[in-house]
């Protein structure tokens, strides 16, 4: 199997991983644990894990040059996007969620465009704005009575946000992903995201009750630490080695499909009209905005 088959299935294996915990993670927030407290747990965890796996890859330093590029994509990947995705799902619901994290692409590409000048077809200008229309419908009509979800429409704001912010990240890393051995390059960057994070999550994760948590809670904050944040990273990391960042960031076609069937599954959540549609227009706005121009003629 060439690396190439290999990066594709551990995008899917990242991919897969999201889609479920949309409704694992929403599972512990915030009865058990707040979304900030959360991030503090899921940046340490990395962070610890991917140290004691360095030793494997090989010994190497990170040049100068790249420190501030190292520093925009812990920003980007383990300060904004942690912060609103957390926060955003906590206020929102799996469902919408899991959506709503599909406007990756459109936002890949609308930046690809923009810094670094990749061709944009009236195709994928239509693509665009049909998953934006999508988007606003879910955020604008989307409210529910819901004790799991206090404020729906600002919960969607945030995951758009947290969309942006990874579609961003995933541009800004390609160029050191290229250069430095995935362990090298995650074990730094969750560290640098443990300082960025710590103010906003330490007065909440000294909150957490750990002798009053139950097994379904540990059990949960596991999956999303070790699952979610250390084989995610790492799988997205070695995938984006031989898959560009805009057909990287396709894969998320799969999460609305993994993350509705699941919430649905196991009665975290329930489909409605506005459900349907705007994830409807989503997924076809991402179709159009990623579909590939046929060649012309020779």
């Amino acid at each position: 199997m060439n690396r190439r088959t290999l990066a594709i299935f551990a995008a899917i294996g990242a991919t897969t991983i999201y889609g479920i915990n949309h409704t694992v993670a929403k599972g512990v927030m915030p009865d058990y644990v707040k979304p900030f407290g959360f991030i503090i747990l899921r940046v340490i965890g990395a962070a610890i894990l991917f140290w004691l796996v360095s030793p494997l890859g090989p010994k190497e330093r990170i040049e100068k040059r790249d420190y501030l590029r190292m520093l925009l994509c812990a920003l980007l990947g383990m300060g904004f996007n942690m912060l609103a995705f957390f926060k955003g799902l906590a206020l929102s619901t799996p469902i919408n969620s899991a959506v709503l994290i599909t406007l990756t692409p459109i936002i890949v590409l609308s930046l690809s465009a923009i810094f670094i000048k990749e061709k944009v077809t009236r195709t994928k200008v239509t693509g665009i704005f049909i998953g934006l229309i999508g988007a606003l419908g879910l955020i604008i009509f989307g409210a529910e009575n819901r004790l799991d979800a206090p404020n729906i429409p600002l919960g969607n704001i945030l995951i758009v946000m947290n969309a942006v912010f990874y579609g961003s990240y995933l541009i800004v890393a390609k160029i050191l992903i290229d250069k430095y051995h995935p362990f090298t390059f995650m074990k730094w960057l969750f560290t640098l995201g443990i300082l960025i994070c710590l103010p906003f999550g330490l007065g909440e994760f000294q909150e957490i009750r750990w002798t009053e948590l139950p097994f379904e809670a540990i059990w949960k904050i596991a999956f999303v630490v070790i699952g979610t944040t250390f084989f995610t990273y790492l799988f997205n990391i070695f995938a984006l080695t031989q898959l560009r960042a805009s057909t990287l960031s396709a894969f998320v076609y799969v999460q609305p499909l993994i993350g509705i069937l699941y919430a649905v599954a196991v009665g975290e959540d329930q489909l409605t009209t506005v459900k349907i549609l705007g994830a409807t227009l989503v997924m076809l706005g991402v179709y159009l905005s990623s579909k590939r121009p046929r060649p012309g003629p020779s």
